[in-house]
This record gives C-alpha cells, sequence and structure tokens, in this order.
C-alpha cells in the first residue's frame, strides 16, 4: 500500500475504533475488472468463499463478466440462493436437513447445483431428499491433481475420487441411469496450480521448479479434462464446464472444453497472491489493529491480531503489517491470540492508540474474524456491511 492510498483510507476511517477491517472499493473493482480481462470472454463463477460478505457478492455479479456462484456449503447456498438464481456447492455435501429444504423447494430446486463424486453420495442425497421429489441437479468434479509414478506422487488437492476420463463417464451412466438427479455440470479445480503461486518472493529457485510443474501438470490437465468432459458429454446434456481459480484464471480459460472460471480471492487481493508471475492486482482488504504497549525500543505491540490462514501451517499462512512500512512479526510469538508484538524502525514512530494496518494471507477468512466490513470510495466510508458473521451465519 503506497503512502497516497494508506493516506486516503486513513482519513476515511479516522472516525471508528479498531479493530475494524477496510475493502477499498477502486481496489476492489480494479481487481475484478482484471480477472474479466483474463477471462477472455469467458464467464466468470464468483467463489463466494472468498469474499463471505452478501453486498460485495451482490456488487461483483452485478459486474459485466461474472455469473453465477460457486458455494462452499449448501446452506450457504441456500441462503445465496434467496436472490442469485445460479449457485454451484463446490463441495460435496452431508447435511440431510439442507437436503430436505433444498428438495421441498421448487425455486431452490431450479438455483442450486449439488455436488457428486460417488456413487455412495448419490445414495446419501437419496436418503436425505426422499424417493418422492423432483431431480436434483448435481455437478460432476473431476479430480485435477497431478498423478506421477503411477500415483506414488500426488500433486493438488486430495478431492475427487474421480481421476480418469473413464471414470467419469462411470459415474456420470450411473447418474443418468438413476431417477432424481439431473447431471448439469462439470467441475475440475486444479489447486496445484491455481493456488500456488509461481513468483514466490524471494525465492527465485522454488518459482522455477513450480512453474516447470504447472506446466506440465497444464498440458496433462488440458488433455486429461477434455476428454472427460467428452466422456461426460456423451450421455449427459451439460450446461456448463467450470475450472480453476484466480491463480489460473487465463489458463484455463484458453481450454476449449472449458465454459467457465471460478475466481474469488483476486477481489481482495490477499497476501498469499503476491507471488504470482499472472496477476497485477491491487491490495483491496485490510484489518487495522491499535498499538497498546511499547514493550521495548524498536517493538510496538497491538491488539489481537492472530488472524492465521488456514492450510500448511507456515509463516506465509500470517497476517502481514502493511502500514507504516518497515514493521514485521517478531519470530518467537508471530500473531498472537490476543497481542502481537511488531518490530522495526517503524515502530518507533508509534505511540499506544495508533493503527497499524495488516492483510491477511487469504481473502474471504478475513470476514471470518469481523462483523462488517467498511467499504472505502475514495476518502469516504460509503458504506458499511455485514459479514456472514454479523448475520450470525457460520457455514464451516
Amino acid at each position: 500500500m503506497d503512502a497516497e492510498t494508506f493516506a486516503r483510507l486513513y482519513r476515511a476511517t479516522a472516525g471508528i475504533e479498531p479493530p475494524f477491517a477496510v475493502v477499498d472499493l477502486a481496489a476492489f473493482d480494479a481487481n475484478a475488472a482484471d480477472l474479466v480481462t483474463q477471462a477472455a470472454g469467458k464467464p466468470i463463477r464468483l467463489a463466494s468463499k472468498s469474499v463471505r460478505c452478501r453486498p460485495l457478492i451482490r456488487r461483483v455479479l452485478d459486474l459485466p463478466g461474472f455469473s453465477g456462484v460457486l458455494a462452499f456449503t449448501l446452506p450457504e447456498a441456500l441462503l445465496l440462493a434467496a436472490e442469485v438464481d445460479d449457485v454451484v456447492v463446490g463441495y460435496p455435501t452431508a447435511d440431510a436437513g439442507a437436503v430436505r429444504r433444498l428438495a421441498a423447494d421448487q425455486a431452490l430446486l431450479r438455483r442450486v447445483t449439488l455436488m457428486v463424486d460417488s456413487v455412495e453420495q448419490l445414495d446419501f442425497l437419496d436418503s436425505a431428499a426422499g424417493p418422492a421429489r423432483p431431480p436434483l441437479r448435481v455437478c460432476l468434479e473431476l479430480d485435477a491433481s497431478l498423478r506421477l509414478l503411477g500415483g506414488r506422487v500426488h500433486l493438488g488437492a486430495r478431492r475427487s475420487p474421480v481421476h480418469e476420463p473413464r471414470q467419469a463417464g462411470e459415474l456420470a451412466r450411473a447418474v443418468v441411469a438413476r431417477q432424481g438427479f439431473r447431471l448439469v455440470g462439470v467441475m475440475a479445480y486444479e489447486a496445484q496450480i491455481a493456488g500456488v503461486g509461481d513468483a514466490p518472493v524471494g525465492r527465485p529457485l522454488r518459482g522455477l521448479a513450480v512453474r516447470g510443474v504447472q506446466r506440465i501438470s497444464g498440458d496433462e490437465l488440458r488433455e486429461r479434462r477434455a476428454a472427460a468432459v467428452a466422456a461426460v458429454r456423451a450421455v449427459a446434456d451439460l450446461e456448463f464446464v467450470n475450472g480453476g481459480g484466480t491463480g489460473s484464471v487465463a489458463r484455463t480459460a484458453s481450454e476449449p472444453a472449458v465454459t467457465e472460471v471460478a475466481a474469488g480471492s483476486g477481489l481482495f487481493a490477499p497476501a498469499l497472491f503476491d507471488g504470482y508471475r499472472s496477476l497485477a492486482l491491487r491490495p483491496a482488504a485490510f484489518f487495522v489493529l491499535p498499538v497498546v504497549r511499547r514493550p521495548a525500543p524498536s517493538i510496538a505491540t497491538v491488539s489481537g491480531g492472530g488472524w492465521v490462514a488456514s492450510g500448511v501451517p507456515g509463516t506465509d499462512r500470517l497476517p502481514v503489517p502493511e502500514w507504516p512500512t518497515g514493521l514485521r512479526l517478531v519470530g518467537a510469538e508471530a500473531a498472537g491470540e490476543v497481542q502481537t508484538p511488531l518490530r522495526g524502525a517503524a515502530a518507533d514512530t508509534l505511540h499506544v492508540g495508533d493503527r497499524v494496518w495488516f492483510r491477511h494471507a487469504k481473502a474471504g477468512e478475513l470476514c471470518e474474524h469481523v462483523n462488517e466490513l467498511h467499504l472505502v470510495d475514495g476518502d469516504r466510508v460509503l458504506a458499511t456491511v455485514p459479514t456472514y458473521r454479523g448475520e450470525g451465519r457460520a457455514f464451516l
């Protein structure tokens, strides 16, 4: 964050008591436009887990180039489907109550698509929804990981058991042969490409290795995904084929078999996305904590701060002090539950009551720590809107 941006955001939020979270709408909208450009004409399905705020979800879906939502739980999808007419649940559900609510509502049945990757999941949905019901819309998930040496090496997220085109065709036939289901889509998320930065800061050799693996994986998946989609299309009239994520929008959109891409994290541009060559995103989401101690020279301690991201534990999951510049976490304590000491020359300029601006390592998880987001337009707060947490919604 440059000095001009900080000054503008500071003026806008001077009357708000920390801790609080801010979204810079200029950066947010610019990031959305950049993602649309990368998608090269293919629609972007918004990954709602990276936003977790209904007013911002509506703002994105009103922008040209975005269409539909990729939700992370069925209860969340049911909430969003009250105002969004195309919601795909990105992960299988085991929430029998939510399935029953879906099956009992004709409007929701038209708007919500469930994710499946096995016959066992079909059995669960049948048991939860009951036999006398309209068809449930389902999407088949293809595993997008790279498997080498006969499967002994696995690169990517461990998601669907459906890895080969043959398996995709077999599951598709099982779905269409079964009453109570309608197969409408295929999804594959290439986490080893979309979710791994190919230019990690200060680690050029790792970046070179990541780019090599991603090139191999991208070439392999391009052919395998096309074959799997063809196998499914042979038995079902698909409405969509979804792929990718913020880190692979351009690459995935270039595949002829893919009809839409998914993205969400790029809107906030959290710290984990600083290490991507293909992205020129602007940090848009921040949280602000007050200085409460000066325990030693060149150290300032803020209240709270343990807003650590999910995933493999490591320093890249920690929040990043963004302003004032020159601050860093103390290795022996890192980001604490109730206090976080910060070291650096800038600490000597801070006093009790001053503010430190942070970026979360990931996108939507920020909203699990605050009840509201202050949306800044220029140097004023345009609106203060609730997060899922602020609405009393805790989906995971």
